[in-house]
């Protein structure tokens, strides 16, 4: 089957696609980019793209932030996406990346005197995490990146090498992944993925300005807790809460929604996964497929 990329305007075969080895932001991790889900719906045919329009919206955000100038609109971008994805006609879920990116061929790290280029690819995709037995964190030696350096609400590619030690280390240490501290001791989201611990039936989270990535799948979470009548908190968080928790989850749009079976070797209630994740898991993946009148808005058929 021949697949699709969308770059420079145009639809281009995958394995047809480059960009120069001297493009900025190869040399320098000068782009943004989104990681968006599309869910394939077997009962109906159908592909689901996930909140396609609230990935863009921050990516645009990002774009301000790393002085871009966005080559499409939000409308422009939705188009696009749903038509890279009709003409890759995938019948599995879906992961999609688009990159907004720095494309001057030249050295020097300047954001200036340097065109922004779009591009869009598509892969199947299953689970991020392998198991289904929960995951087993630890607490990263490594402090996540701040507001005042790379800052973590704009999705720079350049700013995943702080995710990919945190990740690697906590690899080789025999853990799934890693909760990150921020410089101030306070605890801030996994290496790619924010998270949401349970307290006394009450759902506590990072808040935004605590040096998060402003989820869209933690966003979501916050709706669907909501609408089951589940008290959601944004406030610091510190790192023994993590160790004392009724229950704990990561979420995101690689990661959807799992359950954390341990923190430092500390077992999370009985290790397994809680009441109050398993009620929000069960209604995500649902909604997810677009088979939730309520949530169907979140939802963009790709197949006419």
């Amino acid at each position: 089957m021949t697949e699709y990329v969308f770059m420079n305007g145009k639809y281009v075969k995958a394995d047809e696609a480059s960009i120069p080895v001297r493009t900025h932001a190869f040399l320098y991790g000068t782009s943004v980019f989104e990681g968006i889900r599309a869910y394939y719906n077997k009962e109906e045919d159908q592909m689901y793209a996930f909140r396609v329009k609230e990935h863009y919206e921050r990516m645009l955000r990002s774009a301000q932030i790393m002085y871009m100038d966005s080559p499409y609109t939000l409308e422009e971008y939705c188009n696009i996406t749903k038509e890279l994805l009709k003409k890759n006609n995938y019948k599995q879920d879906t992961y999609i990346r688009p990159t907004l990116y720095k494309s001057a061929i030249k050295v020097g790290p300047g954001l200036y005197d340097n065109p922004d280029s779009f591009l869009i690819f598509t892969t199947p995709f299953g689970n991020y995490f392998g198991n289904d037995e929960g995951l087993k964190m630890c607490v990263s030696s490594w402090r996540r990146n701040g507001d005042n350096a790379i800052p973590p609400r704009a999705k720079v590619s350049g700013a995943y090498a702080n995710a990919a030690l945190i990740k690697t280390d906590a690899h080789n240490a025999g853990f799934d992944d890693a909760f990150v501290l921020s410089e101030n001791g306070d605890v801030t989201e996994g290496s790619a993925m924010n998270m949401y611990l349970v307290s006394n039936g009450k759902l506590i989270t990072t808040s935004t300005t605590e040096d998060i990535l402003e989820g869209v799948t933690r966003n979501t979470v916050k709706e669907l807790a909501k609408d089951l009548g589940i008290e959601v908190i944004e406030r610091k968080i510190n790192r023994t809460e993590l160790y004392v928790a009724d229950e704990i989850f990561c979420c995101g749009t690689g990661a959807q929604i799992v359950h954390v079976e341990s923190v430092d070797h500390r077992k999370i209630g009985n290790g397994k996964i809680g009441e109050i994740t398993k009620q929000i898991q069960s209604l995500y993946f649902e909604v997810v497929k677009g088979r939730v009148p309520k949530y169907k808005h979140w939802c963009t058929p790709v197949y006419d």
